[in-house]
């Protein structure tokens, strides 16, 4: 069965991501709006000059390379179910392999190498994976997606 509506952005781990920071597009709105302020003020043009006052500015041509790099690679993500995010995934590959629509239905979770750094690092993880187990991939991407419509992110738990 083809996941649709909120359900489809349930990740394999269990993440929602819509409420992904990348997926939300916040490093593209970041970096989009870190140009028009230095197009704004002209220092795009003044750079050279600029890096007469300051050594480092004598980098900008890199460091906007390193801004397209952060908007190709981080700028429109699918969602993990429709390809997104890494794609050499260990827990996507695992739940495939097993047969999982969410690692809610693994009984090894806690001690899954593979799933541990992203029990780290997003501390509800854990709870979500739970929920999932309860009450169902549906009913929990619908909560997830109305906190994110409230404005939340997973980058309120990374900080």
């Amino acid at each position: 069965m083809v996941a649709t509506g909120p359900a489809s952005f349930v990740g394999y781990c269990g993440l929602y991501c819509n409420a992904c920071g990348i997926r939300q597009e916040k490093i593209k709105a970041s970096v989009n709006s870190l140009r028009e302020i230095i197009a704004a003020y002209g220092f795009d043009k003044l750079m050279p000059e600029l890096a007469e006052w300051e050594p480092s500015f004598k980098h900008y041509s890199e460091f906007n390379q390193v801004m397209n790099g952060l908007v190709k690679l981080f700028g429109d993500c699918p969602g993990c179910l429709q390809g997104g995010g890494d794609p050499n995934c260990k827990v996507r590959s695992c739940a495939k392999e097993k047969g999982y629509r969410t690692c809610a239905e693994c009984n090894e979770t806690e001690t899954c190498e593979n799933l541990a750094p992203y029990l780290k690092g997003y501390k509800g993880l854990t709870m979500a994976l739970q929920s999932i187990r309860e009450d169902g991939v549906e009913k929990y991407a619908e909560e997830m997606q109305k906190k994110v419509d409230a404005g939340y992110s997973y980058l309120e738990e990374l900080k």
